[in-house]
């Protein structure tokens, strides 16, 4: 059984790993510089944010790396549909 479970964190973890190398191809240096220090900072919001780039990059929505700037707005984007979600319930 503890195989199991570690099995499946692994293979887990190897998701996350994947996702996230998708998404680091589409930051620019500095936005992929704010990456990792939000990485180190809020790992739950840079996991949210890596979802969102390497699904938008799947669908073909991203034909560049995005700056450091539109990093930021996406950011920022993440905290207001967070707010706005809270002032609903």
């Amino acid at each position: 059984k503890m195989q199991e479970e570690q099995l499946q964190e692994k293979q887990l973890q190897d998701q996350i790993d994947q996702i996230e190398n998708i998404a680091k191809q589409y930051l620019s240096k500095e936005a992929l510089s704010r990456y990792n220090n939000l990485k180190l900072a809020h790992k739950e919001k840079a996991m949210q944010i890596t979802i969102i780039i390497a699904q938008a990059a799947q669908a073909g929505q991203l034909k560049r790396k995005l700056t450091d700037e539109e990093l930021k707005n996406l950011l920022r984007e993440l905290d207001q549909n967070k707010k706005e979600f809270k002032i609903r319930k």
